[in-house]
């Protein structure tokens, strides 16, 4: 059922609100802001959940990964990874499903971040954390891989602290983020064996400096 802001009606409302999963959301959200919010963890979790914003630290680490010749392949995996994660997310569930925010119906429920201005579920951070981090414990050695997959999830369940996302949003980001990265595991090899002359050469861009460095 789509809810569209400005223009919810009171049975449309009652409907979603009274569901056992709006319910079940409800509850675990107001249990962590009654519970686990304090004064310690807020500016932490401000700075965790804002690494995640526009899928910039991901984004970045792509690009180094891209930059340095010896992990070329594994920095093709994250991009394609992420942009297949955005497409799914952003542009496509996102506008279909079209769920409210959940400060917007939970009451008594407080966003301690600025408030954002797209549907909420999925979650576009743990999609694009998730995307791109999944590919790294997947393909990197583990002492990348796994602070990786740490920093994916402590930016998805930063959107729980801060009010901004369901549960459920985050749990549906975090299945199509590892999706993602399963489908681009399997589908950059079959692009680099189709297009291999292509690849080839953009894997050996600076070879020969470092040859003759």
């Amino acid at each position: 059922m789509r809810l569209y802001k400005g223009e919810m009606e009171l049975d449309a409302i009652a409907q979603v609100t009274s569901s056992p999963i709006f319910r079940f959301d409800s509850s675990i959200l107001l249990w962590i802001q009654n519970n686990v919010r304090s004064d310690f963890l807020t500016p932490i979790m401000k700075v965790i959940t804002h690494l995640g914003d526009k899928g910039i630290l991901w984004i970045l680490v792509t690009l180094v990964l891209l930059y340095l010749r010896q992990t070329r392949k594994l920095g093709v995996r994250c991009m394609v990874s992420m942009v297949i994660g955005l497409v799914i997310t952003n542009l496509i569930i996102k506008n279909w499903v079209a769920r409210v925010r959940p400060y917007e119906l939970i009451q008594g429920l407080e966003c301690i971040v600025e408030k954002a201005h797209d549907w909420s579920f999925p979650s576009g951070h743990a999609t694009n954390s998730l995307a791109c981090a999944w590919v790294i414990f997947r393909r990197a050695p583990k002492k990348w891989g796994v602070p990786a997959l740490i920093m994916a999830i402590l930016i998805s369940l930063s959107r729980l602290y801060v009010g901004i996302h369901y549960p459920t949003d985050v749990l549906g980001g975090a299945v199509i983020g590892i999706g993602s990265a399963c489908l681009a595991l399997w589908l950059v090899p079959k692009l680099e064996k189709k297009f291999r002359r292509q690849f080839r050469k953009f894997y050996r861009l600076g070879a020969k400096q470092q040859r003759q460095q």
